[in-house]
């Protein structure tokens, strides 16, 4: 029979896509501005959504997005004793059409658990994985209802 043995005697593994602390502190030093963006993406998405149901779901993305922002500040600030300093000049993508700007936001959160997958990986153990974790589940509740907006929005209607 196999003998199971705690994580503290497995310490030696270290899983394909590890990342360094430094790395995950610069990563999520970019992600402040990425939720930013994504904030701002979606108040356009808002104002093409076709209903007032879409209205509601999207708008909460958008505020989860807000929340993620002040997350990721504050954990920056206690593990490193800076702020976030400094925005990016780029601009928001324009959306074009509700459908393509439907189809971009699910792929941006998708994208957006890959980069936080990799800061996970970099930050000690306790509150600040444990967050970040639940940022992860966040994007992936994001991403499902981008889903299903989109197919809302695909399905022939008879």
């Amino acid at each position: 029979m196999y003998k199971v043995y705690p994580y503290w005697f497995r310490a030696q593994f270290v899983p394909v896509w590890a990342t360094s602390t430094q790395d995950a502190l610069e990563l999520m030093k970019s992600s402040v501005q990425g939720e930013r963006n994504d904030e701002l993406f979606y108040d356009q998405l808002i104002k093409l959504a076709p209903n007032q149901e879409q209205v509601e779901v999207i708008t909460a993305i958008r505020n989860d997005e807000r929340g993620h922002n002040q997350m990721f500040r504050q954990m920056y600030r206690e593990l490193t004793g800076h702020e976030v300093t400094g925005n990016s000049n780029e601009a928001p993508e324009k959306v074009d059409s509700y459908i393509a700007g439907l189809q971009k936001a699910f792929q941006g959160e998708l994208s957006a658990v890959e980069k936080y997958r990799k800061i996970w990986f970099g930050l000690p153990y306790g509150i600040y994985k444990d967050t970040l974790y639940g940022i992860i589940l966040d994007e992936q509740k994001h991403a499902a209802k981008y889903d299903n907006l989109l197919l809302q929005n695909l399905t022939v209607k008879q």
